[in-house]
């Protein structure tokens, strides 16, 4: 059964463009025309549309495509994007590990320990349309990692990546005593002593300084931003071998207070601003800052495209919205999804970025996860997973209303982003 999609990022362009045009310059000129002028004045605007969006259409999954060649086994699979392919059941080989077995999960993903039953979400392996992965090897990754530092940064989905990351390699050291995790304000550290190998995360949602910072106290009501201000969470990763940044759920909010000063000046001055603009202004941060700190020759980048929620269950058929993605066990099926909780303009933005970078020296590679994830809907916690705050008693009436249709399940869907990683990294 064939759920990926080539063109899916295509489409969902062509989605986001196509609601942008009017079709109807007003209810006069409809009044005021003959049926045939009308006809063809809207066949005339059809096909501009039509042809505006299929060219930025190739032009986009050209980008794409541009991100995705590999290197597989030591020789260059320009033909071989990773991001297009199809998702197949795998009970035989999968899963690699199991959420009881790894010692450093978090109970907020651990869904089996919290009692869900169906486990078919661990089962589902990635196979790119026209090559294959390389088999995942724990040695193999630590060898490569031997006395380098590795560091996710970005918000809770980077943390759920990296928690994958840790227990897919863990069981490749059986010895307790040659393996450690510490938590140290916004910075989560393993190490491998055996190969003075350490994967860490810091959580830093929005990249830049805000008052979303603190990793366990963050959801205010109110965002606040230092659009222009990276040193406090840079100093923390600045000399990693390779860096893997995300960005892209905590700007999903309406607007912000853009601040110049510290944002714990309780008479500063701040402008309020749309969310989109503050992002685009806080990657002309971090690209500034990648342009001034990293050297090419040590140090290999990774930005991690978004991963879509699935809290709209109109777009995979069920006629309402409040289910979410609750007691789904299976991925989507619709070849051409609509992806409606993607944001396109952001993933554009994003491209950019990447793009003005490579074209002043600066390598990065851009995960495209986006599109293959937007399929999974099944393997999200929902109710399956450690809640850190009481629930109230409308919550406890009704489940749906607290089931977490963002994050997932572990084993699941992120094991699939490290092996992509995977693939680059040896």
């Amino acid at each position: 059964m064939y759920f990926g999609s080539r063109d899916m990022p295509v489409r969902l362009l062509r989605q986001e463009m196509a609601k942008e045009q009017p079709l109807l310059p007003g209810s006069w000129w409809v009044v005021g025309c003959s049926f045939r002028y009308l006809a063809i004045f809207l066949l005339s605007i059809l096909f501009s549309i039509a042809f505006y969006c299929n060219r930025e259409g190739r032009l986009f999954q050209r980008r794409l495509e541009s991100f995705s060649s590999v290197q597989i086994h030591g020789v260059l699979a320009s033909n071989c994007n990773l991001f297009a392919g199809t998702w197949v059941y795998d009970n035989k080989s999968l899963p690699l590990y199991k959420d009881s077995n790894c010692s450093f999960m978090f109970d907020d993903l651990a869904c089996e320990k919290y009692g869900r039953k169906d486990l078919d979400y661990q089962y589902w392996r990635w196979q790119p349309d026209n090559c294959d992965l390389p088999k995942f090897g724990a040695k193999a990754l630590l060898d490569k990692l031997r006395d380098k530092r590795l560091v996710f940064v970005g918000d809770s989905l980077n943390r759920n990546q990296w928690v994958s990351l840790v227990c897919l390699i863990e069981s490749s050291i059986p010895s307790s005593l040659m393996k450690s995790r510490s938590l140290k304000g916004s910075l989560y550290s393993f190490n491998a002593k055996e190969y003075n190998a350490t994967i860490d995360f810091y959580w830093a949602p929005l990249l830049v300084e805000s008052n979303s910072d603190d990793p366990s106290n963050h959801h205010l009501s109110d965002r606040a931003v230092r659009v222009e201000s990276i040193a406090k969470h840079a100093k923390h990763w600045a000399d990693a071998d390779i860096l893997i940044f995300n960005s892209y759920l905590w700007w999903k909010v309406a607007t912000m207070k853009v601040f110049q000063e510290s944002l714990e000046n309780s008479t500063a001055v701040y402008k309020e601003m749309e969310s989109r603009k503050c992002y685009e202004m806080a990657l002309k941060t971090w690209s500034k800052w990648v342009l001034g700190n990293v050297d090419g020759n040590k140090t290999r980048l990774f930005w991690m495209s978004m991963s879509p929620p699935h809290t709209l269950s109109s777009n995979w058929g069920r006629p309402h919205d409040e289910l979410k993605c609750y007691n789904e066990t299976q991925p989507i099926t619709k070849e051409e999804l609509r992806g409606s909780e993607s944001d396109p303009e952001m993933m554009r933005s994003t491209e950019r970025a990447v793009e003005s970078l490579h074209g002043r020296g600066v390598k990065i590679d851009l995960l495209n996860i986006t599109g293959l994830t937007e399929y999974r809907k099944d393997g999200h916690p929902t109710v399956y997973r450690k809640q850190w705050r009481p629930l109230t008693q409308e919550q406890l009436a009704n489940p749906l209303t607290y089931a977490d249709c963002t994050h997932w399940c572990l084993p699941g869907v992120p094991d699939v982003w490290n092996h992509l990683l995977y693939t680059y990294l040896v």
